[in-house]
């Protein structure tokens, strides 16, 4: 029987844990796997992290990978299916009928082969605030749970507004649908701030490009979402190429409230 039970056994692969490999679990049960040498993934899973420290990752044919982040020091492969929020690596490559859906890439080189798909791909999270701010309420009426393998430049005008204050404005973390407020709870500031930013967008000589920026921030006030007024505002008026006192003031009534905040 032990005779067997030897035989057997020698026909699954060996799995070799290289030394100065951590593999830990959080909270939520999802595996978090960090590797000095290159990792490759043969199994469909559901990560925290995974992360080669001095190689590169790859994610092998038909097997389908969801990470929180995926850091690779040179490049990460992928043949199969990878749905993750953040993929940083010094070339990311997606081979023949591979899917990738990446909210944030960073890599200085990026391979698509002809019959594979990117999906995603933002540089920042701003980009994110932006775009997903045109779709809110295409957001709002999708299904609580979907399976997605089932299915900004900075050139401004010489006259742009510059706000005067230098102040940092804390890094927001990004929450769907985002804190909101009760009409009745909004804060002063920030109602004032929308209230002369709904009149000053009315302006018949406002540029398309100062227009869609500062919506983008009147958009936001209106939902109460101060996570996302909070990380495009700055932005938002620094775009505006015709200033006016109104501007002037909304900005200085917003920026007030998140210095204080």
């Amino acid at each position: 029987m032990m005779s067997n039970a030897a035989d057997n056994s020698s026909n699954f692969p060996t799995m070799i844990i290289p030394k100065g490999t951590e593999i830990k679990i959080n909270t939520q049960g999802q595996l978090s796997i960090k590797t000095p040498g290159n990792l490759v993934i043969q199994n469909s899973g559901t990560y925290s992290e995974l992360e080669s420290t001095n190689g590169s990752i790859r994610i092998e044919d038909n097997v389908n990978v969801e990470a929180v982040s995926v850091k690779a020091a040179q490049a990460c492969f992928i043949q199969g299916t990878l749905t993750a929020w953040k993929v940083h690596a010094k070339r990311i490559s997606l081979e023949d009928r591979a899917k990738a859906y990446i909210m944030l890439q960073e890599s200085e080189q990026l391979d698509l082969s002809k019959t594979s798909r990117l999906v995603g791909n933002f540089s920042n999270e701003k980009e994110i605030y932006l775009m997903l701010a045109k779709f809110t309420a295409q957001l709002k009426e999708l299904p609580g749970n979907v399976d997605m393998s089932a299915s900004v430049g900075n050139d401004t005008h010489p006259n742009a507004f510059r706000p005067t204050t230098t102040q940092t404005v804390p890094k927001m973390t990004i929450e769907a649908p985002g804190p909101r407020f009760e009409d009745h709870e909004i804060p002063e500031a920030l109602r004032q701030a929308l209230t002369l930013l709904e009149r000053e967008v009315r302006r018949p000589e406002l540029d398309a490009g100062s227009l869609e920026a500062i919506r983008e921030v009147v958009f936001g006030l209106r939902e109460r979402n101060t996570a996302r007024v909070g990380a495009i505002y700055r932005d938002a008026f620094t775009a505006i190429t015709i200033p006016s006192d109104g501007f002037r003031q909304a900005f200085e009534l917003i920026d007030g409230y998140f210095r204080r905040a």
